[in-house]
């Protein structure tokens, strides 16, 4: 073998590899399209060619299934109204409280500060099943079932552990040079924390916002037991086309596109955000 060819040879076994993990990305990715694209084509069917048991990708498309999702029972924006209020209420609420949380463990550490951090990640770990009748006796006697205020508290103290740990680690990479510098031109801890820390950290609080607006979003099982009607989200629309006459395929799969194509339209155009967020601090 000569010179130029043993030269060579590296940078052939690099461009098959990287053809191979290309090749494996895509296959990835088209493996967790699918459901999306087969709900999508299943609400395109009528109810007769959706419940057939063989497979069809020919078919003639309609939209009679939205046009009977959007008039099931009290209408889809009923429910689309309470699923924006509550998962952006509960983000901005939980913000508003990660922020100063995260930056007092962040900037201001204590002894118990890592224990607190984990404590606060290891309530995820608890099924909410577990905490559902003292939850809803604690509602009950406040009267904050079905509503949405009680709602939002939810979905604020199920994202809340989450948000701090993410709001910290994004502090955690700004550096203490910058919060000494604000201190001796006279800052005020408010000053440093709302004109230095946190446009520096906008990336990943805007991230973090994306993350538990989605997490709220799609929560079904506290909007499922805690719900009847006033302050029914999306999941509670979509469980409804479950009846006793069975299953309308199209339709239930109509009401899923409706219900999930706010958020992924957001998540679409926010996308380039939450990587700048997720690699926020990466790169020294």
């Amino acid at each position: 073998m000569t010179a130029s060819n043993a030269d060579r040879t590296p940078g052939r076994k690099a461009g098959s590899g990287g053809t191979a993990l290309t090749l494996l990305a895509w296959l990835i990715g088209i493996a967790m399209f699918f459901p999306i694209f087969w709900v999508v084509l299943t609400a395109l069917k009528t109810e007769q060619t959706a419940f057939s048991m063989t497979p069809t990708f020919i078919f003639s498309p309609t939209l009679e299934s939205f046009r009977s999702a959007l008039a099931q029972g009290s209408g889809y924006w009923h429910y689309a109204l309470n699923s924006v209020i509550t998962a952006f209420g509960s983000t901005l609420v939980g913000l508003a409280l990660a922020i100063p949380a995260a930056y007092a463990m962040a900037f201001f550490p204590s002894r118990r500060t890592d224990f607190t951090l984990v404590w606060m990640v290891s309530t995820k770990f608890i099924p909410a099943v577990g905490v559902l009748i003292p939850v809803f006796l604690v509602y009950r006697s406040l009267g904050l079932i079905d509503t949405r205020l009680g709602l939002t508290m939810l979905f604020t103290a199920m994202n809340l552990p989450i948000m701090v740990w993410m709001v910290y680690s994004y502090f955690r990479d700004i550096p203490i040079d910058i919060i000494e510098a604000a201190s001796i031109d006279g800052a005020g801890t408010a000053q440093t924390m709302f004109r230095v820390i946190l446009p520096l950290a906008l990336p990943g609080l805007a991230s973090t916002g994306l993350l538990a607006l989605i997490l709220a979003w799609n929560e079904s099982f506290w909007s499922l037991t805690m719900t009847d009607y006033h302050a029914a989200t999306l999941a509670v629309y979509t469980a409804s086309f479950k009846s006793g006459e069975g299953l309308f395929w199209a339709r239930l799969s109509a009401a899923s596109v409706l219900t999930i194509a706010p958020i992924v339209v957001l998540g679409w155009f926010a996308q380039r955000q939450m990587v700048r967020g997720l690699t926020f601090g990466a790169v020294k």
